[in-house]
């Protein structure tokens, strides 16, 4: 174990500032009407839950979260879930983009989301910034990277992990010498040369705690630990974002060192990633465990009833809270709160997000008169590798598959993203609709 590990790093001296995300355009239409740290996952939490209940679970208990776009149910999110006590010191609190006598503009990145912050942290008595991205699914005692970083006495402390040479091509790759000091970054690097030289050295991979034998090169996971003067040095230039121009520019002026992270780390920016990445939690093994309670994922207390199920045939699956599930087939699925699942439906793959409400009986009979679905899946309806957004109607004897179509278009009734069909946000499927 190395002296990092071992030691007890001092939390109450740390502010962590989580960025609340850009348009999220690759996560299209879940991003339509929501920030994306506020897109649901596994059935019952929201993506911003990661970063803050790992900061929780770190004794980290200062959390600004930085937003802009789509915000609201990101912000009423926050509002219902996370409330500390008034002696604690502890807060989450929102920092929205605003427009200043200085500067009308809105977030340009980033480094320029924490600059227009500044003032707000400098209020603040801490020696270290934590910066966290607000769309990754992982676990991390933050306390490791903390201590590391006083160990060597860094400027910056990146968290990396090591990764294999395609999804290599993908990410920002970091170069580092035996000391963890980072000498070079080059940010997707697609030439089989570039990469060959960027490769992690295998003599160092036991001192690195590197499991595996093949060859691995350091990927930055988008977490930063910043000296807080630091911070404030690097931040003076009108650079927007920390990856593509802080980062870099740092490692030619500054002790800027690599912290390598062994665990399961998914970076949700696509459709692809995010559907892959919640059905993995109904396996028997996943490789991100909500069911870990030395390290708990935290969310929105809702006072749910819990969910019946009349005879229905369940395999592999996530069924959340508050649901009604009528002699239903489902299998390797995801069943978010609140779901009605009516008579012989059948769902196989498929990840439903959920609904806001339960929809009443005057509701229910008023949109029937009209055609229109009552919320949730209707009788007979079969639906496969698909995301059925929250408040969704899907009428009785439906078909709903991307199989046959193209990897990505767009229709009335739902829209295809790589390869996986998408009923959006409110969205009716009338009865008898074969997709």
């Amino acid at each position: 174990m190395s002296d990092a590990t071992r030691m007890s790093a001092n939390t109450s001296n740390v502010l962590s500032i989580i960025m609340g995300g850009g348009q999220g355009t690759r996560l299209f239409p879940l991003t339509r009407d929501r920030a994306k740290p506020a897109v649901p996952l596994a059935g019952k939490y929201r993506l911003v839950d990661i970063p803050i209940s790992n900061c929780i679970n770190s004794n980290l208990r200062r959390i600004y979260l930085l937003t802009q776009f789509n915000s609201a149910s990101l912000h009423r999110h926050i509002a219902q879930s996370y409330k500390f006590d008034h002696f604690s010191g502890g807060f989450v609190e929102i920092l929205a983009a605003e427009q200043t006598f200085s500067d009308a503009s809105w977030y340009q990145g980033t480094a320029d989301a924490v600059r227009k912050n500044l003032a707000h942290f400098l209020n603040h008595d801490f020696d270290f910034a934590l910066i966290l991205s607000g769309d990754q699914l992982y676990r991390m005692d933050f306390r490791h990277i903390l201590s590391q970083h006083s160990v060597t006495a860094a400027d910056v402390t990146v968290a990396t992990i090591p990764v294999v040479r395609n999804p290599a091509q993908s990410l920002g790759i970091m170069q580092i010498n035996a000391e963890r000091r980072i000498t070079r970054f080059i940010e997707k690097p697609k030439e089989r040369d570039v990469l060959d030289t960027l490769r992690l050295e295998k003599a160092w991979y036991s001192k690195l705690g590197v499991e595996g034998d093949q060859e691995f090169f350091l990927a930055s996971m988008g977490i930063y630990v910043f000296n807080r003067d630091t911070l404030i040095k690097l931040l003076d230039n009108t650079h927007t974002d920390f990856g593509k121009h802080i980062i870099p520019g740092a490692i030619q002026t500054h002790r800027v060192f690599s912290y390598v992270f062994q665990g399961y780390w998914e970076d949700i920016g696509t459709i692809r990633s995010f559907f892959e990445a919640n059905l993995d939690t109904s396996s028997e093994l996943p490789r991100f465990n909500f069911f870990d309670m030395s390290a708990p994922i935290f969310t929105r207390p809702r006072f749910l009833p819990a969910s019946k199920v009349n005879g229905a045939a369940i395999d592999h699956a996530i069924i959340s809270d508050g649901c009604i599930i009528n002699g239903a087939t489902i299998a390797h699925s995801i069943v978010g709160v609140r779901s009605i699942l009516n008579d012989a439906c059948k769902l196989s793959r498929t990840i439903m997000l959920g609904c806001d409400y339960y929809e009443s009986h005057d509701s229910i009979q008023r949109h029937e008169s009209m055609g229109t679905p009552r919320i949730g899946i209707g009788h007979s309806t079969r639906i496969e590798n698909a995301i059925i957004d929250k408040n969704a109607r899907i009428g009785n004897n439906c078909v709903i598959s991307p199989a046959g179509k193209p990897e990505n278009a767009d229709h009335e009734y739902y829209c295809i993203r790589d390869g996986i069909i998408i009923v959006p946000k409110n969205g009716v499927v009338p009865h008898g609709t074969v997709v």
